[in-house]
């Protein structure tokens, strides 16, 4: 592979390899089915095959590589069943944050999610679509805190992770972030008005929008997700 990757201080070399990889499977640079050499990264990186190791292990954890002994580390295909589980958590702690959110919000939180929305839509209007990825983290991240749940946060952010490749793999950030940015203001607005029913209504609208993507990978890109027999 290339030459070795510079590592930052304070820094673990597991770190390094791990936002790597991480970063490399989410955009699709790495994709479904693609085997990975603990050799190779380990060279990569000027490391021995222990970090890549550990790192690897932690990408599986994240359901984001199989490792199997002897036989070739892969990134993880597509699960039906892991994603519609993945989904069902998600929707289950978002729909009790966002019930708390609009009981709890006050002038402090109400201001938090215009900030928020402001981020999204000045990135809409600069065409940075690159940085959308990390705002929708930042809006969810808000809404945690508003409903005085920062630690389902971790749960939300471990779930979403899960299903972010699907992401990449339908409409464009160019086509997708302004129905995404109108169902954040929808949520923000029925939190601000304490309507939790609304606001849970709004909210799994906007998890709903990955149905539909769903569907046309998987008839379109079938070698992307699991077998049965696999």
């Amino acid at each position: 592979m290339g030459q070795a990757i510079q590592r930052g201080e304070r820094r673990t070399n597991v770190d390094d390899i791990f936002d790597y990889l991480h970063e490399e499977i989410l955009s699709l640079n790495l994709r479904p089915g693609d085997k990975i050499s603990e050799a190779d990264i380990a060279s990569q990186f000027g490391v021995s095959r222990q970090p890549v190791r550990d790192a690897f292990s932690r990408l599986a954890n994240l359901d984001l590589l199989l490792i199997r002994p002897q036989r070739a580390t892969e990134v993880r295909r597509f699960s039906m069943r892991e994603i519609e589980k993945s989904r069902f958590v998600r929707a289950a702690v978002e729909s009790k944050v966002l019930q708390r959110a609009a009981e709890y919000c006050d002038t402090q939180g109400a201001a938090q999610l215009d900030a928020a929305l402001a981020q999204q839509e000045k990135a809409i209007k600069e065409k940075d679509f690159d940085s959308f990825g990390a705002l929708d983290y930042e809006f969810h991240k808000a809404l945690c805190e508003i409903a005085q749940a920062d630690f389902a946060f971790d749960v939300i952010m471990s779930e979403k992770s899960k299903v972010d490749r699907l992401c990449m793999l339908g409409l464009s950030k160019e086509d997708r972030m302004p129905e995404l940015v109108a169902d954040h203001r929808a949520i923000a607005d029925a939190i601000k008005d304490h309507d939790p029913e609304k606001a849970i209504e709004f909210g799994m609208r906007h998890l709903s929008r990955l149905d539909k993507t769903i569907e046309s990978i998987s008839a379109t890109k079938a070698s992307y997700f699991e077998h049965a027999d696999e």
